[in-house]
């Protein structure tokens, strides 16, 4: 029977049909999992969001050379498939945590109060562990390093 409203209990089907819990130790494990995911998917977008203040860090480069002074080298707009590894490994990660994210979701959509619980609580501690004022002084300290 599938719920449309909030509930109590042991007895829960989450995300697949084979992810049942008819026990309290199996269902304190699955509570225990999404809470991992949870936190998980915190520390991955603490991940990527470091990693694109990282890669937009680098010293700028010269502008390319015009089609007048290097006729046969291809232009930007030519090679619209080829990304730099900065860019796609960027956009891998946010794949990754989108997929993580909507996961998060459809379980929650189980509508079992224990499930919706483990990912909020999940979802605090690693927002407070991971993202909680570290951008401002991650960005401060990029800032200030003169390094290459």
């Amino acid at each position: 029977m599938m719920h449309i409203t909030f509930y109590w209990g042991k007895k829960a089907t989450i995300l697949f049909d084979s992810w049942r819990t008819d026990s309290w130790p199996a269902y304190l494990l699955s509570l225990l999992a999404l809470f991992a995911a949870a936190f998980f998917y915190q520390y991955m977008e603490d991940r990527r969001v470091r990693f694109k203040i990282l890669a937009g860090s680098k010293p700028s480069l010269p502008p390319p050379p015009s089609a007048v002074e290097a006729p046969f080298l291809p232009s930007p707009s030519a090679s619209a498939f080829f990304r730099p590894p900065p860019k796609l490994a960027s956009a891998l990660l946010f794949g990754v945590n989108s997929a993580v994210g909507y996961l998060l979701m459809l379980a929650v959509m189980s509508y079992n109060a224990g499930v919706f619980v483990a990912v909020v609580v999940g979802l605090t501690v690693g927002y407070f562990l991971f993202r909680s004022g570290g951008e401002a002084d991650f960005v401060a300290l990029q800032n200030s390093c003169r390094c290459p």
